[in-house]
C-alpha cells in the first residue's frame, strides 16, 4: 500500500467503528502506540489518522485518559453511511439511536425536482415515507423517502404506519428478483422549510431564515428510478463521509 494512504485506511477503520456504535461517545481510543502495533505502521502514521478523526469532530482529547470518541450532535450521518452500516451490522441505526414521527401515505408529487428524479409526471401519485432520527438526545435528521408507486405492487407494507421491521428495499428485491442500485450521493444546501423546522424541534423567528444541508440518494431497479431518499440536517450540521 502506498505510504500516503496508510493513515486514511486507519482513519476509515475507526470511523466505521464509531459510526456502527462499536465505539461509543466517551470510549477511549487505542493509544497511538497500540494502534501502530495493530496496523504495523509508525506512530507518525497513526498520528496523521488521529488528527483526521479529530478534525472531523469524531474524537476529542481528554486529559489523563487520551483520545476519546466525541459526542457528535452536529455531524451528519448520510443515507449511504446507513446503508453501509446495514451491510456490516444488519442494522441501519447505531446503538442509542432512535426514530419518531413516522408517517406514510400516497400523495401527488408537487416538487418538480423529485418528479424528475423519479422520472414521473408532476402531480403523479407516489409513496412518501417520513421520519425523524434522534442522536445524543435530540433530533438529528428529518428523512423523506419518495418511492415510485409501482413498488406498492410488491411491498404493500410501504403504506403502513410506523417503522418497518426490515428495510423495504430488501423485501422488494426478494419478492421481485430485481437488483437495486444507488447513484452517487448528491449534496446541496437550501433554506429550511417550516415543516422541517417543526420536525427538528427548531424555533426560529418569522423574520429569519437558515440554510440546511440536504443529502439525496437515488435508487434504481431494472425499470428505472425507484426511490429518492432525502436527508435534511439541522442548521449547523456538517457531513463526514462515513460510508
Amino acid at each position: 500500500m502506498p505510504r500516503d494512504t496508510e493513515f486514511t485506511k486507519i482513519a476509515t477503520h475507526y470511523r466505521q467503528l464509531i459510526q456502527d456504535g462499536t465505539l461509543s461517545p466517551g470510549d477511549r481510543m487505542p493509544s497511538m502506540t497500540e494502534a501502530a502495533k495493530e496496523f504495523q505502521v509508525t506512530v507518525t502514521t497513526v498520528n496523521r489518522a488521529y488528527r483526521m478523526l479529530k478534525s472531523e469532530g469524531l474524537t476529542v482529547p481528554k486529559p489523563g485518559i487520551g483520545t476519546v470518541v466525541a459526542a457528535r450532535p452536529n455531524v451528519a450521518v448520510t443515507g449511504a453511511a446507513r446503508l453501509g452500516r446495514l451491510e456490516r451490522t444488519g442494522n441501519t441505526r447505531a446503538p442509542g439511536e432512535s426514530s419518531s414521527q413516522h408517517w406514510s401515505g400516497l400523495r401527488s408529487v408537487a416538487d418538480p425536482v423529485i418528479a424528475d428524479l423519479l422520472d414521473v409526471e408532476l402531480h403523479d401519485e407516489i409513496v412518501i415515507r417520513r421520519r425523524v432520527h434522534h442522536r445524543e438526545g435530540g433530533p438529528s435528521t428529518f428523512d423523506s423517502s419518495y418511492i415510485h408507486a409501482r413498488a406498492l405492487g410488491s411491498v404493500g407494507e410501504l403504506l403502513s404506519e410506523g417503522p418497518m421491521e426490515r428495510w423495504w428495499q430488501e423485501l422488494y428485491k426478494e419478492r421481485t428478483g430485481q437488483e437495486v442500485t444507488s447513484s452517487p450521493e448528491r449534496r446541496t444546501a437550501r433554506i429550511i422549510s417550516q415543516t422541517e423546522l417543526d420536525a427538528l424541534g427548531i424555533e426560529m423567528p418569522a423574520d429569519r431564515t437558515a440554510a440546511v444541508l440536504v443529502v439525496v440518494n437515488v435508487f434504481h431497479d431494472e425499470e428505472g428510478p425507484l426511490e429518492v431518499w432525502e436527508d435534511v440536517y439541522p442548521p449547523g450540521a456538517w457531513q463526514v463521509d462515513e460510508a
